[in-house]
């Protein structure tokens, strides 16, 4: 193959490429669209609707409530007491709880939660939707006129977003009382000085950062696997490949909205 022949078939492969990306992007956000109008549609909650619904929240939520929330409890206790040992040895103890919320609360348990629910809930329901895909079913109910986004997609995209936030906010409560009693013990005496500091961490703009970054985590674990299974041409069949584009995806998604809070936090 002569050099401009290459140059040319490098050239078609970076523009091929750069064209899926943009492609899959452009319906990432498409499909978010239709699930935002379907979700305010009173017609999306009819009865065989709300019955899926409910299904796919109790089980992407019931089943790894528990298990998160007790796992947060142990960690909150672990770091809290590494983070007051170490603050004791430096004469900084004003400020150890002060780094746990930060560092616990703020950042950590949101982070984990979205990427909990990624790998036990959205991506599994993501390959179940690519399943049903190649099988046809998804054709099959447009054939009987309904529509496979509003019976299949967004109840599994709801039932992410709804989980994802659930864990978050019962974990951070949870970690907040764990924090509580691994530094004042079951006493009430330490309580006000912790609502003060609790009111220093948590002003208007860090909670609304934090209120904003928990929901967009929640719509980048729930959208982007079910966007790659309604739409990517790649062969389906092929399940590790698949799930890896999706948590590269995800991963770069949910990256971007992490520096982006920390850039607002503080900064």
């Amino acid at each position: 193959m002569t050099l401009p022949a290459l140059r040319l078939t490098t050239l078609t492969g970076l523009n091929r490429k750069a064209r899926d990306w943009l492609n899959g992007w452009w319906r990432l956000i498409y499909l978010g669209a239709m699930i935002l109008v379907l979700t305010m549609s009173p017609s999306s909650y009819s009865r065989q609707n709300r019955v899926l619904l409910a299904r796919h929240i109790y089980h992407n939520t019931a089943p790894i409530l528990l298990g998160f929330t007790l796992m947060c409890a142990v960690i909150t206790v672990v770091i809290t007491r590494i983070v007051i040992v170490t603050a004791l040895s430096y004469g900084l103890t004003q400020y150890a709880l002060q780094v746990v919320i930060r560092v616990l609360v703020l950042e950590l348990i949101p982070l984990t939660a979205a990427l909990f629910v990624a790998l036990r809930c959205a991506i599994a329901s993501g390959v179940e939707l690519a399943q049903m895909r190649r099988l046809g079913q998804l054709d099959a109910l447009r054939q009987r006129g309904l529509d496979p986004v509003r019976i299949e997609v967004l109840p599994r995209v709801v039932a992410g977003i709804f989980s994802t936030i659930t864990l978050a906010a019962l974990s951070c409560v949870v970690a907040l009382v764990m924090a509580y009693l691994a530094v004042y013990g079951f006493t009430l005496s330490g309580v006000v000085g912790y609502t003060r500091l609790f009111g220093q961490v948590f002003n208007p703009a860090v909670t609304v950062i934090f209120l904003m970054k928990t929901l967009f985590f929640s719509l980048a674990v729930s959208l982007i696997p079910m966007a790659s299974a309604m739409y990517d041409e790649a062969d389906l069949r092929f399940r590790a490949s698949a799930e890896l584009r999706v948590l590269v995806r995800m991963f770069a998604v949910i990256l971007v909205i992490e520096v982006v809070s920390l850039m607002g936090n503080y900064y």
